[in-house]
C-alpha cells in the first residue's frame, strides 16, 4: 500500500464528503462525541454497502486500511487541478 501525498487530508476531506453521503441518503447523523476511527468505520461500511467502493479483502479489514481506502476515494472525486492532488 503506497501512501498518498497528502493523504492525512486527503482522509479530512474523505470523511467530511463521506458525512454529507450519508446524511444526503438519511443514515447517519454524527454526533460531537463521536470519534474520528468511529466516523472512518461507519462512512467506510456505508460506502461499502452501496457499493461506491470496493471492500477490503477480509484479513486486510484494518483501520489504517480504511483510512487508506477513503483518501483513494476522497482523491477521485476531487478535480483535477485540485491543490490536495499536487
Amino acid at each position: 500500500m503506497k501512501k498518498l501525498k497528502n493523504e492525512a487530508k486527503l482522509l479530512k476531506e474523505a470523511i467530511r464528503a463521506g458525512t454529507e453521503y450519508g446524511e444526503k441518503r438519511g443514515v447517519v447523523k454524527f454526533e460531537a462525541t463521536d470519534t474520528q476511527n468511529e466516523r472512518i468505520e461507519y462512512i467506510y461500511k456505508l460506502l461499502v454497502h452501496d457499493k461506491v467502493i470496493q471492500p477490503l479483502a477480509l484479513g486486510q479489514q484494518s483501520l489504517p486500511n480504511m483510512r487508506h481506502k477513503l483518501a483513494l476515494w476522497a482523491s477521485r472525486q476531487l478535480p483535477a487541478d485540485h491543490p490536495l492532488l499536487k
